[in-house]
Order: C-alpha cells, then structure tokens, then sequence
C-alpha cells in the first residue's frame, strides 16, 4: 500500500515517535527516509497492508503512523518495523531505536538531545527550566502526537526530571 500523508490520518492512528541522535544530514535524511519508505510500502499484519504514513521533524524525530481501521498493526509487523529501522540508522550513522532519552529546546531554539540523567544536569545548570520546551517521544496516537508533542516542560513528565531545579 502506497504511503499517506500524516495529515490524512485519524487521530486514532497509532502513532510511533523514534528521536535521532545526532540529527540527520540533509543527505542522510533523504537516503534512510527512502529506505524505510521501502518498507513502508510493503509493510503487512497477518498479510494484511497497512494504512501507513511518516514525517521527519526538526530533522531528529521520526514519526510512523498506522491506520489500524483498515487493519491493526500486530507484534510481528512492529517487531519488523524495529528491524527495518536499526538496519536503516546503522547506515544513516544515527541511533533511532533506544530508550531512555529525552529531548528538548535549548535557549537559541535548537533541538538537544540526551539521556534522563544529562536533561536532569541541563536543569541544574538552568539551561532547562519549567518553560523550556520539551518533545514527549512517548505519545501512542496521533492525536496526542498533533497535541502535546511539543510542550513546556511543566506540563509533561520531564517536570519530574526538574524537580529539585530552580523555577525560571
């Protein structure tokens, strides 16, 4: 099934959002979004193909979504969406599929990346305050992708992280 547009997508759609660090090349980019369109493409549950669409934000955020009204996405389809993805960011030079990082806007607007422990240090340091921006890569449809992706720090888990820091 060819791929859609994000925006074409209910906000039910269940949605995966993979950070990169480091952020991909403009030439990177196009190489492993072709890639993974390729799979994309043919992606399957059960025989069935997937309503699917995908976007690279800011150059660091990968985000797939799947229509799961016209056929679910089951855990042999996602474990190959994981394959294809740690075989394309092998290539790309980037580390997409990890856990336990988080990611936020610096002072000068830019996009950082780094584990609990760094974010916890860059709040210590008030280069991350309670205003700073923050992307909750852990939102599981698109609805929640579309509203609360980006948002200040206060108003998503990352406060936790910040606990103990300074209000700014």
């Amino acid at each position: 099934m060819p791929l859609v547009p994000l925006d074409s997508l209910p906000g039910d759609a269940r949605t995966w959002v993979f950070g990169a660090t480091p952020a991909f090349t403009p030439e990177l980019a196009a190489r492993f979004l072709a890639e993974l369109d390729d799979h994309l493409a043919r992606w399957q549950a059960h025989g069935a193909p997937l309503t699917v669409a995908r976007d690279l934000r800011e150059a660091r955020f990968l985000v797939v979504a799947v229509d799961q009204r016209t056929a679910n996405a089951s855990g042999c389809s996602i474990d190959g969406l994981y394959r294809a993805l740690q075989r394309a960011q092998g290539e790309a030079g980037v580390e997409l599929v990890a856990g336990g990082r988080t990611f936020w806007r610096d002072a000068a607007g830019v996009v950082q990346g780094g584990t609990r422990d760094e974010f916890r240090a860059a709040g210590a340091r008030g280069e991350v305050t309670p205003s700073s921006a923050v992307f909750d890569t852990t939102v599981g449809t698109l609805a929640a992708y579309r509203e609360a992706f980006e948002r200040p720090a206060s108003a998503s888990w990352h406060a936790q992280l910040l606990t103990g820091t300074a209000a700014r």
